[in-house]
């Protein structure tokens, strides 16, 4: 079959895709997030590669049957896992329409409306941080790009040469900070930037989950002393495990004592700023130097969709900028060309989705998306603190929470043993997903409310299912 195909037969195709997303979005309120324990497999496809073609409208209806009935579904208002969404409509339309027109967004004068639209949005995101002065940034694959960039710009400030020497010109090691709690993307950024893992210091967290600024302190004077070079220190706002909220005015205030950079990984709980309401969630992220934000996270765009801010453009071009003579110029454009300030060479158009879903929706939409999800959550933590099983593991900030079984006589070891049997109840029949994981390195378990569609009935649904698994378990005594 050849690539063109004719006009009826796109038509077909389109519709009969449509069909297919639309019985699938209408399903989302009450889909299982995946198939019952004992029909899940594993193992690899194992199809010969296809020599010939065969019919596109019947390999298009197999490959979203056996995806809908065998996938695994974060879309649906029944998973409480990680920080995956039900994606908006008009941004799955949106990706629709990147697919089709193909921009490439490398330079202004490849993509034009294209890169318009995608300095818009980064436009929109940093005006509700509170930047009033000078700031740019761009759509990257995800946080961990994000974060990456994030740390190659404050190399890029504090250590100007090594753009071009590399680090080993630095006249002593360079060292950051994050908290026990951050990001693993952190480590990988360190070693892929030539600073080496051990580079990051880890520094433990207080009883509110959040960095803690004494030890900070005390940690940074003891490498200067030994004649480490401290650059930057990563603040979390909505940690992945428990949802924790760094104190980034403190931590803004270190370090401007000791002439850091200051990145936020907000890439979850940095949408606040979408939220007149609930904006003190991340106080003082405006004082940052540079800021990761995901909006496939909280403001439900599909993947993938990552931002990297900052408020020194000019380190943008510094640690990104390449010249390559087959890059078309434009004396006439405006704005700046993509490929000069970001990771990436070739760039999908991933801000459509956002722009789109803003322009459709607007920002209020998101103020009630937050605010709903906030009040959900908190009362489910009523729940749990009326339990007689279960009690908090750490404090709630955003629609992330941690909790445990109350562990009675039972040792570290035993209480993972039972966290994991209770996930493994509550998610055997493939109707709803949790998760068991770590926070302050000790076993808890963990929900949170991600989809626009969950509502009180999935919740309830939830507490009646870890009642249900408690019963059926055998705790310690």
């Amino acid at each position: 079959m050849r690539f063109d195909l004719d006009s009826v037969t796109r038509r077909r195709l389109g519709y009969r895709l449509i069909d297919h997303i639309d019985e699938f979005f209408a399903s989302l309120p009450d889909r299982p997030v995946q198939l019952p324990a004992d029909q899940r497999t594993f193992g690899p496809l194992n199809h010969f590669l296809p020599e010939k073609g065969e019919d596109a409208g019947r390999v298009l209806d197999e490959v979203f049957r056996e995806m809908v009935d065998k996938g695994f579904h974060v879309p649906s208002a029944n998973y409480f896992g990680l920080m995956n969404p039900t994606p908006t409509y008009i941004g799955v339309m949106a990706e629709a329409l990147v697919a089709a027109l193909n921009p490439q967004l490398a330079t202004v004068k490849r993509s034009q409306l294209a890169s318009k639209i995608e300095h818009e949005a980064v436009r929109w995101i940093g005006e509700r941080v509170g930047w009033t002065g000078e700031f740019n940034g761009t759509f990257t694959s995800g946080g961990n790009e994000a974060n990456f960039s994030g740390l190659a710009l404050a190399l890029a400030a504090k250590f100007p040469d090594a753009i071009e020497e590399g680090v080993a010109s630095i006249a002593g090691a360079p060292v950051l900070y994050a908290s026990d709690e951050a990001h693993h993307s952190l480590d990988k950024s360190a070693g892929l930037l030539g600073l080496g893992r051990k580079s990051l210091r880890r520094i433990a967290v207080n009883d509110d989950v959040q960095l803690d600024l004494a030890l900070l302190e005390k940690t940074i004077a003891a490498d200067l002393r030994d004649g480490k070079k401290p650059f930057c220190v990563v603040a979390t706002a909505g940690t992945t495990n428990s949802g924790a909220v760094d104190d980034m005015v403190a931590i803004a205030e270190i370090c401007r004592r000791y002439d850091l950079w200051l990145h936020v990984d907000g890439a979850y709980g940095g949408a606040a700023i979408f939220s007149d309401a609930h904006r003190n969630l991340v106080r003082g992220i405006e004082q940052a130097d540079s800021i990761t934000i995901d909006p496939h996270k909280w403001l439900a765009v599909p993947l993938a969709a990552g931002v990297i801010l900052t408020r020194h453009p000019d380190m943008l071009e510094r640690a990104f900028a390449v010249a390559a003579p087959y890059m078309p110029k434009a004396a006439e454009a405006k704005g700046v060309d993509n490929s000069r300030i970001s990771a990436q060479w070739t760039r999908r158009m991933n801000s459509l989705k956002v722009w789109l879903t803003l322009r459709v929706h607007g920002r209020k939409a998101y103020e009630e998306h937050i605010d709903r999800q906030i009040k959900l959550t908190r009362g489910f933590v009523d729940w749990i603190n009326g339990s007689e099983h279960f009690e908090m593991a750490a404090p709630l900030v955003l629609p992330i929470v941690a909790f445990r079984l109350k562990s009675g006589r039972m040792t570290a070891e035993q209480l993972a043993a039972a966290h994991a049997g209770i996930v493994d109840d509550v998610t055997c029949d493939g109707r709803r997903w949790i998760s068991e994981t770590r926070v302050r390195g000790q076993s808890v378990l963990r929900m949170m409310v991600i989809s626009y569609l969950t509502g009180e009935c999935h919740l309830a649904d939830l507490e009646d299912a870890l009642a249900n698994a408690v019963s059926h378990s055998a705790l310690p005594v």
